[in-house]
């Protein structure tokens, strides 16, 4: 896979922090047999986007590889997640992390999470205004069996490389005030495969990257 190789050494040095940067493989519509191959390359970390696709593949997956959860999640099927991925990515709610929580504590879990910022104030996506963020944190870090390892955000779709910029520095700069007040973050999940090299050289130390890798989605 010279795809991944490539970008496993552009990687390789860390972000503009000298953080090492976690890659996480979007495997959305790609097989087992894609994904288990890139496994065996070198991804260290795969991701779905849809719960379905999920329960389909989990068992099937390289145990090598940590599994993560990266769309959007509908409180009813937080039960099919909640003690099988290592990372849910994009819990945008309080109300959906009450219900990871109350999954949690059923399955004696703790269950690691990251709180999705609309770092864009895009009407078309999910996730917690800025000004709602700190508090957000404040309130599912206080549920029980739930563990709040840090933010993730989606850049909005644009050519303008200083607003992309700005957006992730603001992002790395709430992500750090938030640490030193003393909440177990490890993770800002920030870039994908059209904007990741923005964000790395901005603060993020976890990319999702799909086409990337894999080359582009085939839908059935």
């Amino acid at each position: 896979m010279e795809n991944l190789a490539k970008i496993l050494n552009e990687l390789r040095c860390g972000n503009n922090l000298g953080e090492e940067i976690t890659l996480v493989g979007a495997t959305k519509t790609k097989s087992v047999d894609e994904i288990n191959h890139a496994i065996e390359c070198g991804l260290k970390v795969v991701a779905e986007n849809r719960v379905q696709e999920f329960r389909d593949k989990t068992d099937l997956i390289n145990k090598c590889a940590s599994q993560h959860f990266i769309g959007h999640l509908q409180t009813n099927k937080v039960k099919y997640l909640v003690g099988k991925v290592d990372l849910i990515h994009s819990v945008d709610t309080v109300r959906l992390a009450e219900e990871i929580s109350k999954e949690a504590v059923k399955k004696g879990v703790t269950q690691d999470i990251l709180c999705e910022v609309n770092i864009g104030e895009e009407q078309s996506k999910s996730g917690f205004n800025f000004s709602e963020v700190e508090m957000a944190v404040k309130t599912i870090s206080s549920l029980e069996n739930v563990r709040v390892k840090g933010l993730m955000a989606m850049l909005p779709l644009m050519d303008d490389e200083s607003v992309l910029a700005d957006l992730c520095q603001k992002m790395r700069a709430l992500y750090d005030e938030l640490k030193v007040k003393g909440y177990p973050f490890a993770y800002l999940s920030m870039g994908m495969s059209g904007d990741y090299k923005i964000a790395i050289k901005n603060g993020s130390n976890m990319v999702r990257i799909g086409s990337g890798i894999f080359g582009a989605r085939v839908y059935n």
